[in-house]
């Protein structure tokens, strides 16, 4: 059956989705990886805040584009008014491969491999994987795809307890990592003269050029700025509720991450935070000792979690704004009758999801998932200033100060990333494109005569 969605959600519950679908597998993942990229700590702890204000753009730009057209889709709704439903189909196509089902799979993998701190039978990295063909059949991997399913169907049953478990996750989460922050920097056995200690740089790149596609990195762990926009149907009073909402929860999510990253540095030179995935763990190690290093692993997996169940939530509702459309398989539009859900939407996503855990990693697509997301945010935000020439348009008074330079700031920091992340990184940059384009053949062919009939 088919019907619509129900405005439920809370300016807190929206506010969760925002801070849960933010801090997740990135900010936890990412750090040691910059170390040896650009080598300097104030750089290190300098991305983090340029990233920052990159998001803080963007996400007033997609403030002012919720309040004029707040319906459930995101992107895929703003690129097909602005560019025309190709365009809008693009976006979806993207988001359901690169910018949910593989992130959710990624997600899973990461909490697998942290909860196995506590239980080695689970850790990725010891486990004893089972092969039918290219998927892996292992304890890991099963858990992995369990928490896929159990958080699909959480949100396949209401958008109610969907939102109060999530609203509790996340204030679970944020409440421990700042109590890491606030401890590390009273009590911790840190030294800040690590600050003041280079590591040699394992890029040959330039600083420049590597500053930049370190920064798809960056971006990729503040993407969930705009997930309140995905949901924008299911928002009350969505004209008052999203940008306070969404400029907050960025903003509370920007100062979290620089204040993490300068507790990672505070704990640890960067010679010995290189190439650290968990570290996290590495930190609270250094500052605690052994026993809070592993506490640490388990609030880092609590907080995947909580992340992979903001996208689980999220994701769906793309899918059945463009089923809607006609531009996705007609059972994702269809609506619970009892519980009001985009049910099958969810259960399409969950299984794609389930496959990339059975058959991939997370690492090989950190590149090919920013480059992706960065590419149709960018274009939706470019979008922006094409739709303020239309008359009815209501302006965000903070895009307007100076304008055009919020919108531009955003577009031409993309436009850098997007650049060198081809020059440095053409492999997952062409995977990224080639999604863009089967994307774009498939279209051709399923629409060739023309556009959608249900396209608004």
């Amino acid at each position: 059956m088919s019907g619509s969605l129900r405005r439920e959600l809370t300016a807190t519950s929206a506010a969760a989705l925002v801070v849960s679908n933010m801090i997740g597998t990135g900010i936890f993942t990412t750090t040691g990886f910059l170390a040896g990229d650009l080598g300097h700590p104030t750089l290190v702890v300098g991305i983090w805040v340029a990233g920052a204000i990159v998001a803080l753009t963007g996400c007033l730009s997609y403030a002012e584009l919720g309040i004029n057209l707040p319906r459930s889709g995101g992107e895929y709704v703003y690129l097909r008014e602005a560019w025309g439903p190709a365009w809008g189909f693009l976006s979806g196509w993207v988001s359901f491969f690169a910018g949910f089902a593989a992130p959710i799979a990624a997600g899973a993998l990461a909490f697998s491999g942290y909860f196995g701190r506590f239980l080695p039978s689970l850790a990725l990295e010891s486990s004893q994987a089972s092969h039918l063909g290219w998927i892996k059949i292992d304890n890991a991997h099963l858990l992995s795809a369990g928490v896929i399913a159990l958080f699909a169907l959480i949100n396949a049953w209401g958008i109610r307890p969907a939102a109060r478990i999530q609203n509790v996750l996340t204030a679970l989460k944020v409440a421990a990592l700042a109590a890491f922050v606030i401890l590390a920097l009273a009590i911790g056995r840190g030294n800040w003269a690590n600050f003041r200690v280079v590591a040699d740089r394992t890029s040959s790149h330039s600083l420049g050029a590597q500053f930049a596609v370190s920064l798809v990195f960056v971006m990729f762990a503040y993407s969930g700025w705009n997930a309140a926009n995905y949901v924008a149907e299911e928002v009350k009073l969505p004209e008052r509720t999203l940008p306070r909402v969404i400029i907050r929860g960025t903003a509370s999510v920007a100062v979290l991450y620089v204040l993490l990253n300068v507790v990672f540095v505070y704990a640890l030179p960067l010679e010995s935070l290189k190439d650290v995935v968990p570290v996290g763990a590495a930190a609270a190690a250094a500052l605690f000792g052994t026993v809070w290093g592993a506490a640490v692993s388990g609030i880092i997996a609590a907080g995947i979690l909580t992340s992979v169940s903001a996208m689980s939530f999220v994701g769906p509702r793309i899918y059945y704004a463009m089923a809607q459309d006609g531009c996705f398989p007609a059972g994702a539009a269809s609506v619970h009758p009892r519980w009001r859900t985009p049910y099958r939407a969810v259960t399409y996503q969950a299984m794609a999801s389930i496959a990339m855990v059975l058959t991939g990693t997370f690492e090989s697509l950190v590149y090919y998932i920013g480059f992706a997301l960065i590419l149709f945010a960018a274009l939706a935000v470019a979008g922006l200033m094409r739709l303020r020439k239309r008359t009815e348009w209501r302006r965000l008074r903070a895009v307007c100060w100076c304008y055009p330079a919020v919108p531009a700031i955003f577009i031409l920091a993309s436009l850098w990333m997007l650049v060198w992340t081809l020059v440095i990184r053409p492999r997952e940059s062409a995977l990224g494109l080639l999604t863009v384009c089967c994307g774009g053949l498939w279209y051709r062919w399923k629409f060739r005569s023309g556009t959608p009939a249900n396209a608004k």
